[in-house]
């Protein structure tokens, strides 16, 4: 942590670099993309942060069009992305489009083997123009369950029903669970989730604790806390989860397994908004292939454990890729040679995009959000990282290297700014 002070005060008293507007230019189509955090880095709940509109001015041409790829990824998940594309584009005095916004749940366009199954989804906001927009078309909510078995949410004395009621069975049997982000009534939802996974789905059965497996389970945004315009982070949907897994373990016995985890710090995640980033190349006609990302956000467990391990898998693509290069030269034979598999081919969602371009995804943390560059260090450096306690999620190991960020500077502004510099891009010299 003295290491990441001491980056802090020399990005804070190296002074600003003046960017250079610029018209497009063939000769210097950008070979990076920068992928941006919003909670903490942009706004603080509803409030801007003065820095951001100062940094999206360095970002566009004097005709409001993006001079680089640009990538908003938020583990937010409770709207739609053109309503958050909106919203930014108001904050940002800049025009966003929705298709350079990433929410925690856009990477469920990926798993279509789910997509025609009758699926329930939990979360806040429309949940269900959610779901339909990322392809699910059997879905149903949390309040519409409750209301064709209402003997099952009973907390709430003043919800609980009337008159003795029996369950409205008009449901089809619930095939796997998706969870958007943090719900209103927690204990409601709770509660129908561990109901659907103790009885398979069939809310019309009794519990069935000894099977040792259930419903398959994807979650989006495992953020713990997340920074708004209070002094101290607030719940995320992080929390949530750990509620849900240890119930589910104190009734089973049993871990609660995920088919899959989306949102940072997910690798998935990375890997869908380096997708959007080629994309947009393409479509603005930038011919240099995109080497580099640079994401910039305020949460050492999420935007920067995120952002380095995308690093490192990464870089272990490209080790994997020259071995099997140099295997097949060295056989001569086009035969197969005795390497391991290309990375592409670990995991089912990657057969979804085309494989990365991307050589290299560095991390930016900015001291505007969760991160406080003026906390009290241990005195004993060696202790630090003993003492750390892990706000990630369970099923992602505290790694220290993970959570070191290449780079500290104060706000986005600076950030904006030093990846100019790095890159040679748009400064004068």
């Amino acid at each position: 942590m003295r290491a990441m002070n001491a980056l802090l005060r020399r990005a804070s008293s190296s002074g600003g670099w003046r960017c250079v507007r610029r018209g497009l230019c063939s000769e210097s189509d950008p070979s990076f993309g920068l992928l941006f955090d919003i909670d903490g880095v942009l706004v603080r709940g509803k409030t801007p942060i003065p820095a951001a509109k100062r940094a999206f001015q360095k970002l566009v041409d004097t005709k409001g069009q993006f001079l680089v790829p640009v990538v908003f990824v938020t583990n937010a998940g409770n709207c739609l992305r053109q309503k958050k594309a909106d919203q930014l584009s108001h904050i940002l005095g800049v025009p966003i489009s929705q298709d350079q916004v990433m929410m925690s749940h856009s990477p469920l366009r990926m798993f279509k083997k789910y997509h025609d199954k009758f699926v329930l989804v939990s979360g806040q906001g429309p949940v269900l123009d959610i779901a339909k927009n990322v392809g699910f078309t059997n879905v149903v909510s949390i309040d519409m369950l409750r209301e064709s078995f209402p003997l099952l949410d009973m907390v709430d004395h003043n919800r609980r029903p009337k008159l003795p009621s029996s369950p409205v069975a008009n449901l089809p049997r619930v095939e796997a669970v998706v969870l958007f982000g943090e719900p209103i009534r927690w204990e409601t939802n709770l509660q129908l989730i561990v109901d659907v996974l103790l009885t398979n789905g069939n809310l019309s059965s009794a519990y069935e604790t000894a099977h040792s497996t259930h419903l398959p389970l994807l979650a989006c945004n495992m953020d713990l806390m997340w920074m708004a315009e209070a002094h101290s982070p607030r719940f995320g949907h992080g929390t949530f989860m750990v509620c849900l897994e240890s119930i589910y373990k104190k009734i089973t016995g049993k871990e609660l397994k995920y088919e899959a985890l989306m949102g940072k710090p997910s690798e998935l995640t990375y890997h869908f908004a380096e997708f959007l980033i080629r994309e947009q190349a393409v479509e603005r006609g930038w011919r240099a292939p995109i080497r580099s990302l640079y994401a910039i956000g305020d949460n050492l467990m999420t935007d920067i454990y995120g952002a380095n391990l995308y690093n490192r898998y990464l870089e272990e693509r490209v080790s994997r890729t020259s071995t099997k290069a140099v295997a097949n030269m060295v056989t001569g034979t086009g035969a197969p040679a005795s390497v391991p598999e290309e990375v592409d081919t670990g995991n089912g969602w990657e057969s979804e995009l085309a494989s990365p371009s991307a050589t290299s995804c560095k991390s930016i943390l900015v001291c505007t959000g969760v991160y406080n560059p003026h906390m009290e260090l241990p005195r004993d450096a060696s202790q630090c990282i003993k003492e750390t306690v892990f706000h990630g999620h369970r099923d992602f190991r505290f790694d220290p290297a993970l959570v070191e960020p290449e780079k500290i500077v104060q706000d986005v502004d600076a950030a904006v700014e030093l990846i100019f510099q790095m890159e040679k891009f748009g400064t004068e010299v």
